[in-house]
């Protein structure tokens, strides 16, 4: 074999090797992160780089931004499988306005985010002596403060019920009670009651 015969050899094969490496069908189906750029009307997103995957139905409430898994079919059709985990599984602990503690046997103040877009309140917490309508029992970051006013009813003291309002500025408020309280006694903070919340995303 002469030396221009295999020269065209070698790049016959380096150009077959080039081909199949961007052609799906040689590749074989792939995956990788892409940044969601556009989302359409008709159940597919467009990605930062200009690729339009359609989503799969488990992947809702698509937003520009989502940091999402495509993949590509050996046909070279392309599925946006969902978003990445955003959220955070473990519990932060509340800061309570002065006067509030924990209140024992119960969980600490705390609250939790979800990569769904949501984030919750647990625990309890306690006041003794008067409490009066619109008390902040506590703040929250920005992070899990709601796009609009939330209100959750919850029991205040023996007897009583009240509205937990969760406004827009992370304030926790309680008001709106169900009677005149007394001005001693223990007064409670349930966070529980808002255990699910649309949050600001």
């Amino acid at each position: 074999m002469s030396s221009l015969t295999r020269d065209l050899a070698a790049a016959l094969r380096r150009s077959a090797v080039t081909a199949g490496a961007d052609e799906p069908s040689v590749r074989g189906s792939d995956w990788r992160l892409a940044t969601v750029a556009t989302v359409g009307t008709n159940g597919t997103v467009t990605t930062a780089d200009g690729i339009i995957a359609r989503r799969l139905q488990s992947y809702t409430g698509p937003a520009v931004d989502d940091l999402i898994v495509i993949t590509r079919s050996s046909a070279g059709s392309w599925l946006a499988a969902g978003k990445l985990e955003s959220g955070n599984d473990s519990w932060t602990a509340l800061t309570l306005a002065a006067g509030w503690a924990p209140q024992g046997n119960y969980y600490v103040p705390a609250y939790r985010l979800y990569s769904d877009g949501t984030a919750g309140l647990s625990g309890m917490a306690v006041l003794s002596g008067a409490l009066a309508s619109g008390t902040v029992v506590t703040t929250l970051p920005t992070v899990a403060r709601p796009a609009a006013q939330v209100r959750f009813t919850a029991q205040v003291a023996i007897g009583f019920f009240g509205v937990m309002t969760i406004l827009t500025n992370g304030q926790v408020q309680l008001g709106d009670f169900s009677g005149t309280l007394s001005p001693t006694g223990n007064k409670w903070a349930q966070f529980d009651v808002a255990a699910r919340y649309r949050r600001l995303t």
